[in-house]
């Protein structure tokens, strides 16, 4: 490489050296400014009979042969030894668009996402702004530690450092401020459909209505027709003998026991259908629970003792945009059946409506790929008030199955 390695010649071996980097095909070189120096440098090692201007343009092809009849090796070869290796741009960039794209369809085909489609808003929130650090990895790693905590959420009444050492680890990983906290509470916001908290006083209300709170006796579960033991349970049979329906707070149901817990328990989205079912049935009033709109943790915590003591949660809701996202997140959060919430039943109900309430904006239901779809189609939302005496009659078609202890 001996007159090769000259600083007048410099310029030139960079300027080849970033364009075979790039990881293209390059035909031509551009090179300059050039100085007085530079550009006689260039004339005498392309022989030309006359100086370039201040920017000269270089065939790759021509020098390359140059070089290999002068030095005896190529023009890579020449810009490798000057400069070192070559990079491909290109290559790491197609590579770098590949992970981009694998990192979103992870996130879009979560089961966490999947299990609750309204999230896919959050997915192209996060995905629009962008990578943490123009990493992939780093992204990924916080994105999954935020899916872990969401996946957790209704809480079961923690405080949120409890919940953050529970699921994370760590105590102070959702402290104010942090990033994990940050895209929980946007998701958060995505699933119960309303804005991103703007202040500390809104997203200490978004924690506690996803049963992060301080305190035991806040949240409440409405029930009624249902028998089990413990402190809680107590509450439950007097209200149930009696054919009221109980308001139990969540440190009475986690004082209930659930053993002797009755096959089946049916839930409702709507505290009416709870007075309905009282008033027709009484003191036989099969086990019923109210989720009262979105579940808070006493609501959570109650569902989920039953289910782990092997009663199968049978789940009806309102037919509207917001109700299928409820019905959603119950079955996600505390693996309920839906009951009467498919295509058909839909369909069935919409027949006599005086008034036509529009079924807002709805998402995708996971248990039946029509359902959504024919909402869109046909308009009206259908109340759970309006199909309540059909669905009591099944439930006493059924036998009513007085449930829990005797």
């Amino acid at each position: 490489m001996d007159g090769l390695d000259t600083a007048a010649l410099r310029p030139l071996w960079r300027a080849v050296h970033d364009r075979l980097s790039s990881g293209r095909p390059v035909s031509r070189v551009k090179v300059g400014p050039l100085d007085e120096e530079e550009r006689s440098a260039v004339a005498d090692l392309l022989g030309a009979d006359r100086l370039p201007g201040r920017y000269a343009t270089v065939s790759v092809v021509g020098l390359d042969e140059l070089l290999r009849e002068s030095v005896e090796a190529g023009l890579r070869e020449v810009v490798v030894a000057l400069l070192g290796p070559l990079d491909d741009l290109a290559g790491r960039r197609a590579l770098a668009t590949g992970a981009r794209s694998g990192l979103w369809a992870w996130l879009a085909g979560h089961p966490v996402v999947t299990a609750q489609p309204v999230l896919l808003e959050w997915v192209d929130a996060v995905r629009r702004a962008g990578l943490v650090g123009g990493s992939v990895e780093r992204t990924r790693d916080g994105l999954d530690r935020a899916l872990r905590v969401v996946a957790a959420l209704p809480a079961t009444g923690v405080p949120l450092p409890v919940l953050a050492e529970a699921v994370l680890g760590d105590p102070h990983a959702l402290d104010e401020g942090t990033r994990c906290a940050g895209l929980v509470l946007r998701a958060l916001a995505a699933l119960y459909g309303v804005d991103p908290p703007g202040d500390a006083q809104e997203r200490r209300a978004l924690w506690e209505r996803a049963g992060v709170v301080e305190d035991e006796l806040s949240p409440v579960v409405l029930v009624a027709g249902l028998r089990l033991g413990g402190v809680g349970g107590g509450v439950l049979r007097v209200c149930a003998d009696a054919g009221h329906v109980a308001a139990l707070t969540l440190a009475q149901v986690r004082a209930t026991s659930f053993a002797g817990a009755p096959g089946n328990v049916w839930v409702f989205e709507n505290p009416s259908v709870l007075a309905v079912a009282v008033a027709r049935f009484g003191a036989s009033c099969p086990p019923v629970v109210c989720t009262s709109g979105w579940p808070n943790s006493a609501v959570i915590v109650l569902l989920r003792g039953l289910a782990a003591a092997g009663a199968t949660l049978r789940y009806h809701g309102d037919f509207d945009g917001e109700g299928v996202r409820i019905a959603a997140h119950v079955v996600a959060r505390t693996g309920a059946v839906p009951w009467r919430m498919a295509t058909g039943d839909y369909l069935s109900a919409l027949g006599g409506a005086r008034v036509a309430t529009s079924v807002g904006r709805v998402t995708e239901a996971p248990w039946d790929d029509g359902l959504a779809d024919a909402m869109r189609e046909h308009g009206p939302a259908v109340p759970e008030e309006r199909v309540t005496a059909r669905l009591l009659d099944e439930l006493d078609e059924c036998g009513r199955d007085v449930g829990g202890l005797p």
